[in-house]
Formats: structure tokens, C-alpha cells, sequence
């Protein structure tokens, strides 16, 4: 599935929830299913700077695709992540570069977090494509 149609899935999934009381529950649950890091990578080359808990995100990369783990300390957090990976884990490089990142509007997610987690969420985003540069720049 491409970028586009996981973002506009992720954007019809919180438009079936009424208010930002059950949405946060539903970013909760994504969080649970969060594909979590291996406990050796929870280490500080792995730690998202800007966040208001901790964060940490690993990319490897799987033939011309990006697979990222993570894990947080936060649950709210953790379902941030699990978003962002959903939408980017097992995307070509390129592909993650040049991905419009309009959904996260569409949602409502940046007006409703503090303004430390709403840093914490254009750190992730940040570490996500400078995982892509990098992994695009070796080829």
C-alpha cells in the first residue's frame, strides 16, 4: 500500500470517532500494536531528541524498503509512533522523502497535543526522513 492510501486510511479511521477523548483512546490502542523495538536498541543513538518522553526509533533497511521499530515511555506517545510507522515502515526511501505530510492536519493530531509533544511529533517525523536521506544517499 503506498503512503497516500495508509495516510488517507489513518485520516477515515479518526473521522469515525466523535470527540478527542475517543480518538485518544483509539492513538492509545495503535499504540499497542506499536512493532517494538529490540531492548538493545533502546539506547541513545536511538533517542529521539525533542520529545517530551522518551522515544526511540530505529531504521534498517530491508532490500529498497525502510523498516522502523520504535518504542516510548509515554502510551499517548507510543500511539504517535505507531502512526508515523504504520504510514512510513516498508516504504521505499524516496517514497518517504517527497510523502506530503497534510494528514497529520487532516486529523486534528498537532492542535490537540501540548505544544512539547506537538515538538515531539516534528521530531519523530524529522528522524523518520533522515533515516530515508540516509538510506537513500547510499544507493
Amino acid at each position: 500500500m503506498k503512503i497516500k492510501e495508509i495516510q488517507d486510511e489513518i485520516v477515515d479511521e479518526f473521522s469515525m470517532f466523535d470527540d478527542w477523548m475517543e480518538r485518544y483512546e483509539y492513538i492509545i490502542d495503535l499504540g499497542k500494536k506499536l512493532p517494538l523495538i529490540a531492548e538493545e536498541n533502546k539506547n541513545d543513538s536511538n533517542l529521539i531528541k525533542g520529545c517530551q518522553s522518551k522515544v526511540w526509533l530505529q531504521g534498517e533497511q530491508n532490500h529498497d524498503k525502510v523498516v522502523f521499530t520504535a518504542d516510548s515511555d509515554a502510551i499517548l506517545t507510543k500511539g504517535i509512533i505507531a502512526i508515523l510507522i504504520r504510514t512510513f515502515s516498508n516504504q521505499s526511501a524516496i517514497d518517504i522523502l517527497n510523502a506530503d505530510m497534510d494528514f497529520i492536519d487532516k486529523i486534528g493530531l498537532k492542535e490537540h497535543l501540548s505544544p512539547t509533544r506537538a515538538n515531539g511529533l516534528v521530531s519523530m517525523i524529522k528522524n523518520i526522513k533522515m533515516y530515508a536521506l540516509a538510506f537513500d544517499a547510499k544507493k
